[in-house]
């Protein structure tokens, strides 16, 4: 992987971590054992482990069911606004470690931020919107459509990284000015 590629990657795996921690792990441990699209470097080379592999299976399973459970899904939010950034984090300086000229704390800090600040709009914007709108019923669906836009994402964040950033970039601007828009909203209310 190019150092262009490595950070258009980076970009797109931790925006996906932001939604889901774990499918993002998974689909680059999976990638990483099994095929020459994603390399993984010392120390993250642990990634591509079979015990790596089956405990991210485990916990992909129980994000999957306890986000479809109501109530759950929000105490399952609080918890993960821990662990996605870190999952961002460790994706993102997996894909640029290696960049040599790039200081892993950068890395790291970029990481922690793209997918804290997806998860921020997904849990304190998104869903309680989702929630408040449909009466908890359209929190199933919504979850559904992360769990697959963050393992397209992740997926094509791979393959075709340039193409990830754009969306990203594109999607977040449309977040911010959503975000926007409901301010101002209130504020004229």
């Amino acid at each position: 992987m190019d150092a262009v590629g490595g950070i258009f990657t980076a970009f797109g795996l931790s925006a996906s971590a932001g939604l889901n921690a774990y499918l993002p792990l998974l689909i680059v441990s999976l990638m990483a054992r099994f095929t020459h699209w994603f390399d993984l470097s010392e120390p993250w080379f642990a990634l591509s482990s079979w015990p790596v592999i089956i405990a991210l299976i485990l916990l992909s399973l129980v994000e999957f069911f306890a986000d479809k459970i109501p109530a759950v899904n929000h105490i399952n939010d609080i918890i993960q606004t821990f662990i996605r950034p870190a999952a961002g984090a460790i994706l993102f300086a997996a894909s640029t470690s290696a960049i040599e000229n790039l200081h892993p704390a950068v890395s790291i800090i970029a990481g922690l931020l793209i997918a804290g600040g997806v998860h921020a709009v997904k849990s304190l914007a998104v869903r309680p919107a989702v929630t408040a709108t449909t009466a908890s019923s359209g929190n199933i669906p919504v979850s559904i459509a992360e769990d697959i836009l963050a393992s397209g994402i992740s997926i094509l964040a791979i393959v075709i990284p340039a193409v990830i950033t754009g969306l990203v970039i594109i999607l977040t601007s449309y977040a911010i000015w959503l975000l926007w828009r409901r301010a101002n909203a209130e504020r004229s209310t």
